[in-house]
C-alpha cells in the first residue's frame, strides 16, 4: 500500500502541488526519502521519527521509501515535516489514508511533536483554496491561513492533537483571521524645518510613485524627510495588502497573520550584497527590492554600495520584477517599488564649503558621483540638492503644514489617477502615456529644446513626461502645461559636480 498526501513547493510566491507517496515494504529496516530533497528536508527523517517517538509509535522494522513527486522539482524547506509523518502513519495504519486527500499539509516538526511555525503558509492555503481543498497547519499560523476565505482550515498544536481532530474525538478550534493593523505612520514633516524645495520634490514623488534621489552634506535631513514618505504615501488596497504580505509570509516575517495596510518601508545597510538585494542564496529567497514590493525602497549613502549590487537593481526598476535563475529553478518576485536614495556631494561631505572641504576638492565629488552609474541615475525621475540646514532655520517654530496635508494632496493626485486606470503616473507607458502626459505646444517645445541641451536619454524624456503629468495632478489640472514641464525639468540633473 502507498499512502499518499498532498503538499506544496515554493517557487517565488507561486505555490506548485507536491504528493508524498509513502511506501512500507519487506526487507531490511530503513528510512528513504526520495525526490531532489534538500538537506533541511533531509534531516525531517529524524524530526519525524522523534515526534513519532514522543507519542509513543515506533517505526515498523522495514523498508521505509518516502517519494516527493515531482521527483525532478526541488523540495526545499522544513515544511515537508508533517506532510511526510502524515503519509507515514497513514501507511502504518495509524490514521485514514482517504481522509487525507482532502487536505493539503504544511509545517515543521519539534522532536517532541509540537507542529512549529515554516514560512509559506499564506500561499499554501490560497493553492489550496484554487484546488479547493482544505489546509492543515501550525496552530501559530492559523490566522495567515484564514486569510485565503472559503477553505475548511486545520490548525493544529502538535501532531497528537491533529490525529486526534481527524478521527473525531478531539475538536481543535477553528482559527480566526489575522488582524489587520492600522497604518503606522513615520515621522510627521512638521519635524523637518527648511527644505522647501526638498520637501516639494518628496511630495511629488509620493503623488506619482517617482523614484526620488537627494545630494546634501551630512546632517541635512535627507534621512529624515525619507523616513517621513511612507507617512504621505496612501494606504495598501486590501488587494495589495494580500499582494504585501504573500511576500512576507515567503520569507518567514508575516507574524501572527497579521496584515498591515502601511507601505512597506526598507532601508539595506550600504554593506548588503547583490543577493541581499535582488534575493537569491542557496535557498531562494525574496531580496530587500522585492520585501519592499509596493512600498519605499530607501539606500542611504547610495556610492557606498557595491557598484555590482547597485546595478543589479536597474532591471527590477524597469520591469517591477526580480528574476532570480539558478541551475535548478527560476524563480520570479515582485518589485515594484519606489526608489529613494541620498548621498553625500563627495566623500568628505562639505563640497562647496571651503572652511570643511576636503584637500581633494571638486575633484573628489567627480570621484565620489562617479561610482553611481549612468544608467542608475537615468532611472531616478527627480534628482534634488539639499542644502545644509543653518541654526537659524531650526530656530523657527515647526511649520504650519505637515503630514496631513501633504497626504491629503497626495491621496487626491492618486485619485485622479485611479480614474484613468492605473496605479500611479510612474506606470503610464505606451498608448496611456500618450494620452494623459503629452503637454501643450509651449510645453512640447520646452521639453523638445531641455532635451536636446540635457541630452535626455528616451527614458528620461518619458520619465520627465510622467513627473509633469504628476506635477498636473497635484495643481488639480488636466492638460501638462510648459509650467508643469519646466519644474519636472528643474529636478533632472545634468551632470556630477566636477
Amino acid at each position: 500500500m502507498v499512502a499518499l498526501v498532498s503538499t506544496v513547493a515554493y517557487l517565488g510566491l507561486e505555490a506548485r502541488a507536491v504528493e508524498v507517496q509513502c511506501q512500507i515494504a519487506p526487507g531490511l529496516p530503513r528510512f528513504n526519502l526520495v525526490g531532489l530533497p534538500d538537506k533541511a528536508v533531509g534531516e525531517s527523517r529524524e524530526r519525524v521519527h522523534s515526534a513519532l517517538a514522543a507519542m509513543g509509535l515506533a517505526l515498523p522494522p522495514k523498508r521505509i521509501t518516502v517519494n516527493l513527486s515531482p521527483a525532478d522539482l526541488p523540495k526545499e524547506g522544513s515544511h515537508y515535516d508533517l506532510p511526510i509523518a502524515l503519509a507515514l502513519l497513514a501507511a502504518m495504519g495509524v490514521t485514514d489514508a482517504e481522509q487525507l486527500g482532502d487536505w493539503i499539509a504544511v509545517g515543521e516538526l519539534a522532536l517532541d511533536g509540537r507542529i512549529v511555525p515554516s514560512p509559506g503558509v499564506l500561499l499554501a492555503a490560497l493553492h489550496a483554496s484554487e484546488r479547493e481543498l482544505g489546509l492543515i497547519c501550525p496552530a501559530a499560523q492559523g490566522g495567515e491561513a484564514r486569510w485565503a476565505s472559503g477553505i475548511p482550515v486545520c490548525a493544529a498544536p502538535n501532531l497528537i492533537g491533529l490525529l486526534n481532530h481527524l478521527k473525531g474525538t478531539q475538536r481543535l478550534p477553528e482559527p480566526v483571521p489575522g488582524e489587520v493593523e492600522a497604518a503606522a505612520h513615520g515621522p510627521d514633516l512638521r519635524q523637518v524645518k527648511g527644505q522647501e524645495t526638498a520637501k516639494r520634490a518628496l511630495e511629488i514623488a509620493a503623488a506619482g510613485g517617482h523614484n526620488l534621489l537627494m545630494i546634501g552634506p551630512p546632517g541635512a535631513g535627507k534621512s529624515l524627510l525619507a523616513s517621513c514618505l511612507p507617512g504621505i504615501l496612501p494606504e495598501l488596497s486590501p488587494a495589495e495588502a494580500l499582494e504585501v504580505s504573500m511576500v512576507a509570509s515567503v520569507a518567514g516575517t508575516l507574524e501572527g497573520g497579521r496584515i498591515s495596510r502601511t507601505r512597506p518601508f526598507r532601508a539595506p545597510h550600504h554593506s548588503a550584497s547583490m543577493a541581499a538585494l535582488t534575493g537569491g542564496g542557496i535557498r531562494v529567497r525574496p531580496g530587500e527590492v522585492s520585501l519592499a514590493h509596493l512600498g519605499v525602497l530607501f539606500l542611504d549613502e547610495l556610492p557606498e554600495f557595491q557598484r555590482s549590487a547597485l546595478d543589479s537593481l536597474r532591471q527590477p526598476l524597469e520591469s517591477g520584477k526580480v528574476d532570480v535563475a539558478r541551475a535548478s529553478a527560476h524563480v520570479t518576485f515582485p518589485a515594484r517599488v519606489q526608489l529613494v536614495a541620498a548621498m553625500n556631494p563627495c566623500r568628505c561631505g562639505h563640497l562647496g564649503d571651503a572652511a570643511l572641504a576636503c584637500s581633494r576638492a571638486p575633484r573628489c565629488a567627480a570621484d565620489y558621483q562617479g561610482k553611481v552609474s549612468g544608467p542608475m541615475l537615468d532611472r531616478i525621475d527627480l534628482h534634488v540638492e539639499v542644502d545644509p540646514v543653518s541654526a537659524a532655520d531650526l530656530a523657527l517654530p515647526p511649520p504650519a503644514e505637515g503630514t496631513a496635508e501633504v497626504a491629503a494632496r497626495v491621496a487626491a493626485a492618486r485619485a485622479r489617477q485611479a480614474q484613468r486606470g492605473i496605479r500611479s503616473n510612474a506606470e503610464l507607458e505606451g498608448d496611456a502615456l500618450e494620452a494623459h502626459a503629452t503637454p501643450d505646444e509651449a510645453g512640447r517645445k520646452l521639453l523638445l529644446q531641455a532635451a536636446e541641451a540635457m541630452r535626455l536619454s528616451a527614458r528620461g524624456y518619458t520619465r520627465m513626461l510622467r513627473v509633469a503629468r504628476t506635477i498636473a495632478d497635484l495643481a488639480e489640472v488636466e492638460a501638462v502645461g510648459r509650467i508643469h514641464v519646466a519644474e519636472a525639468l528643474s529636478y533632472r540633473r545634468l551632470a556630477p559636480r566636477a
